[in-house]
């Protein structure tokens, strides 16, 4: 055998013997959920349907044991959801194609809610965003980035969460919920590497958005968003691990979204 082919052989025998890299590990800490349930109550845009729950069976079977069932329909978007990016940009991403490391990752909350108190239409700004970054540095590249306004206090009422409870078209002029500038987006796009951006009211773009100007700018770029997040108040500026699993609907727009943090202990 001659030299080189015995070294060969020897090396792919000492790979071999290596024991295979672990797999990732699941994050420690708290687990907190930033979803709502889905029930009669739940928050949907003026113009959708709400969620409907039916009885299939709920009882005894004839062969005497216990046995229960449903049925439910729902509008994409409404309650805790993902908007997926073709939801305002054509050819972009849908619901099943947004890549799963899009969707889990490091996690920063831009908390905005003593502005959003004085002001209801308020919109997060870049300066909020450079604000942030001078207390805990820069954004880092592949965040998941929620913005804090303090609505979800009001959750679910719909006259003090949306401005008005008033259903259908003529109602929507009526609503009054903070959200993201679009000039910030285009600042998260063009200075920054994230991979989604969510926050606790109806809409990325604020009530009064007619032209949905942020949602055209992220989704144009592949971001998605997640909107009427809960319980962001219970999160850190910074240090944690968002999960934001939504339904996997082939071709969707969006859908309902089970999100949740992982925020170390201590």
């Amino acid at each position: 055998m001659k030299p080189a082919t015995f070294l060969l052989m020897t090396a792919l025998a000492l790979a071999s013997c290596r024991a295979p890299a672990p797999p990732p590990s699941f994050p420690n800490g708290e687990i907190i959920d930033l979803t709502y349930a889905f029930d009669e109550n739940t928050v949907y845009w003026p113009t959708a349907s709400g969620f409907e729950k039916t009885t299939d069976f709920e009882g005894l079977t004839d062969a005497g044991y216990y046995y229960a069932a449903y049925s439910f329909s729902t509008a994409e978007h409404g309650g805790t959801h993902l908007d997926a990016p073709v939801h305002f940009a054509e050819g972009q991403r849908t619901t099943d194609e947004i890549p799963l490391t899009q969707l889990i990752g490091p996690a920063v909350v831009v908390d905005v809610t003593e502005k959003a108190a004085a002001d209801r239409d308020y919109l997060v700004t870049t300066a909020d965003f450079e604000a942030w970054e001078a207390e805990h540095g820069r954004l880092p590249d592949g965040v998941i980035v929620l913005l804090r306004t303090g609505f979800g206090r009001f959750w679910p009422d719909r006259a003090a969460y949306m401005g008005t409870d008033e259903r259908g078209a003529d109602a929507v002029p009526k609503l009054h919920f903070p959200g993201l500038d679009p000039d910030a987006a285009r600042w998260l796009v063009e200075h920054r590497s994230i991979h989604a951006v969510g926050l606790d009211t109806p809409s990325i773009d604020y009530g009064q958005s007619r032209l949905f100007e942020t949602h055209r700018t992220l989704f144009a770029a592949n971001i998605p968003a997640f909107e009427n997040v809960a319980n962001l108040d219970r999160l850190p500026a910074t240090g944690f691990t968002v999960i934001a699993l939504p339904m996997k609907i082939r071709g969707g727009s969006g859908g309902p979204l089970r999100i949740v943090a992982v925020v170390p202990e201590g």
